[in-house]
This record gives structure tokens, sequence and C-alpha cells, in this order.
């Protein structure tokens, strides 16, 4: 049994192996394959449309209980319009916001500020997924290290006041 499925693996393999090879498409008898050339520009700039001045972003150390903000800036590097149609976060203690009706001319900028509540203790990576012109999309990540505060505060300093006699 043991020979038959690793028989049966191994055949499966081969055959992936060999449609990565061979062309699926042939454009004529001579068996060449067939190359689109048809708006590979527009694929390109579609791929550099939404521009981010940075993709990620590290906030550190911060407090437990004490929600932060970074903003992400956007810039439409193509002769398109830019129009963001959803943004996802990885969780529902990240919250991204923008401007929901706003198309982005070429050229122009626009903001893109993600929350996150700082609310369980320890290291966080969150990705958050933004869906434009309703195809692309690109990923943006934050992360940090959440430090747990005190449950009280310091007690009182005694020897303090005798340091003030």
């Amino acid at each position: 049994m043991k020979k038959l499925f690793t028989l049966l693996l191994a055949s499966c393999l081969i055959l992936a192996v060999q449609a990565q090879i061979t062309p699926a498409t042939t454009g004529s008898v001579t068996g060449q394959p067939v190359v689109a050339t048809a708006n590979v520009t527009t694929i390109a700039q579609a791929d550099e449309m939404l521009t981010l001045k940075e993709t990620e972003f590290n906030f550190g150390k911060i407090p437990q209980g004490k929600p932060v903000t970074h903003i992400f800036e956007v810039i439409n590097k193509s002769t398109l319009p830019l129009k963001i149609a959803n943004i996802n976060a990885s969780c529902g203690c990240t919250t991204p916001d923008w401007e929901k009706d706003k198309v982005v001319a070429p050229g122009e900028k626009t903001n893109i500020t993600v929350g996150y509540n700082a609310a369980a203790e320890g290291p966080f990576t969150k990705f958050i997924t933004v869906t434009y012109n309703e195809t692309q999309s690109k990923q943006i990540t934050i992360k940090g290290e959440v430090w747990k505060t005190p449950g009280s505060s310091a007690p009182e300093n005694k020897g303090l006041n005798n340091l003030k006699n």
C-alpha cells in the first residue's frame, strides 16, 4: 500500500512540474507559445498606482490600556484615478480609517489612519489589507509591544520627607 501511495504521489509531482514547464496555450501549428502583450503598461501602472511612504510601522513599547494611532500616507503615482474600496484589519483591535468617498487623482495624496487598542499585554503584529480600484490590494503592517501597567500607584516614599528636612 505504501509503494502504491508513493508511486501515485511521485506521478502527481512529475505532472505538476511538467505543467509548469510546458506552455498551456500555443499560438499556431508550430507549437510556439502565445505571448500576450496587450495592456502590459496598464497592469504595471495598476501595481504602482497606490504607493505608500511606508508599509510597516513599529510603535515600539506602549503602555497597556492606551490606544495608539499611526497615519500612513498614500500617493497615487499613476496616470489613472485611485479609489480605496475597502480596508480590512486582521483583528478587531485594529481600526483603519480613511476618506471612503475620495477619489485620489494622479499625483495626489491621501491618508490612512490605523488605530490599535493596546488592551492585551505582549508583542503584537497586525496586518491591514488595502483594496483599491476594486481588484488591486496592498498590505501594511503595524507592530510593537504592550507592557503591563501597574495595578496600583507607587507607594508613598516616607523617606522623602526626611530628605526635605
